[in-house]
């Protein structure tokens, strides 16, 4: 049994339903992306799945458990999200902001540890923000923040990871650097992630798998990249017309626009 899984799902913000219906069940050790169009419900689905919003009907399913039952700190023990848009503290440094990620294995009869402190030095060079440590947080590069957010998340030490638009105001290098750190903790430490991309390239480049969502939550397709991404799923989910070829680095489809007749160049 998949450790998460939604079932027959209803989301909506008041009275606007943005998906219904909605079956998906995360497989387990996968790098799974979520991608589709604006306002289809991916990061409405993402939230679901961390128990930020409470489906209208239907269930989250966690480890066998309605996700709903837990208390927060045990949802907390169990998945990390790395939300669309994070805000550190003001004047808060990098090592006292990853070591909030310890807050869930933390109470009164237990404070701050050795072990603690093991995990959080751990995560950092993980990522490559140990140096960083006595920085402050509002002084760091997107691509630097964005790597210290990841070591916060992944100091809760659970081995299932919700990351919605991970790479949002990055420039390319930054993308890619974050999300090759990802791909790393999929394959050589074995976590199970669970992303919302916009870039359908690298949603193809980096996912072993994909579910793609049509406008009402509507999955039009799941699994492998390479077994669904065709021209004909693009342009019945996005509207564009595409070719689809062998990315010439992965051999993963790349996704290449048609263009207009006047802008292509003679030869």
């Amino acid at each position: 049994m998949s450790r998460l899984r939604a079932d027959d799902l209803t989301l909506a913000y008041d009275k606007r339903v943005v998906a219904s219906e909605l079956g998906v069940t995360i497989p387990d050790g996968s790098f799974t992306v979520i991608v589709g169009p604006n306002a289809c419900g991916k990061s409405t689905l993402l939230k679901a799945f961390a128990r930020v919003l409470k489906p209208s009907r239907g269930a989250v399913y966690l480890d066998g458990e309605v996700i709903a039952s837990y208390r927060s700190k045990e949802v907390a023990r169990r998945l990390g999200l790395l939300p669309q848009t994070s805000i550190a503290p003001s004047g808060i440094t990098v090592g006292d902001l990853v070591a909030r990620g310890r807050y869930p294995h933390q109470g009164l009869l237990r404070q701050w540890s050795v072990d603690d402190e093991k995990v959080v030095n751990e995560v950092m060079a993980r990522t490559g923000v140990a140096e960083l440590a006595g920085r402050l947080v509002d002084e760091l590069s997107g691509g630097q923040r964005q790597r210290v957010w990841l070591a916060m998340v992944l100091a809760q030490r659970t081995s299932l990871l919700l990351l919605d638009e991970p790479t949002t105001f990055l420039d390319i290098a930054h993308q890619v650097e974050v999300l090759d750190l990802c791909a790393e903790l999929h394959e050589r430490d074995g976590y199970t992630l669970v992303a919302v991309l916009h870039d359908l390239n690298q949603a193809c480049r980096y996912a072993s798998h994909m579910i793609a969502l049509r406008p009402g939550g509507v999955v039009a397709a799941e699994g492998h990249p390479i077994d669904i991404v065709t021209a004909d799923l693009v342009e019945d989910v996005f509207g564009l017309r595409c070719r689809v070829v062998d990315d010439p680095e992965t051999g993963t489809p790349l996704i290449v626009p048609l263009a207009r007749t006047s802008a292509r160049v003679s030869t």
